[in-house]
């Protein structure tokens, strides 16, 4: 089951050409990421500073079907593709207000203690949170 994120398209997210500037879906991407954590009584910042486990992303790809603009409502829907020993893989598709796709991506995050800033398996609770979101793409 994916989790769904809305976001408000503002006004420093456009471009000369009054379009979201195409790296600004990244953010987007990872404010559902976080917001995923934090609606099912995960805060991020609790997972990072209390826990000790980070999620960097490690690779990352889009691709972009149409503009959106300043003022536009913005819908990420969040999917775990893969959960490995000590990666994971995160599916985004932003829709606009009309329903129609913008665009979508992919990004593999790896676990890592906040400690030592190396890997480290995903722990238990962690891995069923993302199991539960796993969807085959």
């Amino acid at each position: 089951m994916a989790f769904e994120s809305t976001l408000k398209v503002r006004f420093g997210d456009e471009d000369h050409a009054r379009i979201v500037y195409y790296p600004r879906f990244f953010h987007f991407f990872h404010c559902a990421f976080e917001d995923f954590f934090d609606a099912q009584g995960f805060p991020y910042r609790a997972c990072l500073d209390d826990d000790r486990v980070g999620w960097p992303a490690v690779h990352a790809e889009a691709d972009f079907e149409r503009p959106a603009r300043f003022g536009e409502t913005l819908t990420t829907r969040v999917a775990v593709r893969r959960v490995g020993g000590k990666s994971a893989t995160f599916h985004f598709e932003v829709r606009g207000p009309d329903g129609e796709r913008v665009c979508h991506g992919t990004v593999v995050v790896a676990c890592i203690s906040m400690d030592s800033y190396r890997g480290q398996p995903i722990p238990d609770k962690y891995r069923a949170l993302f199991e539960r979101h796993l969807e085959e793409g």
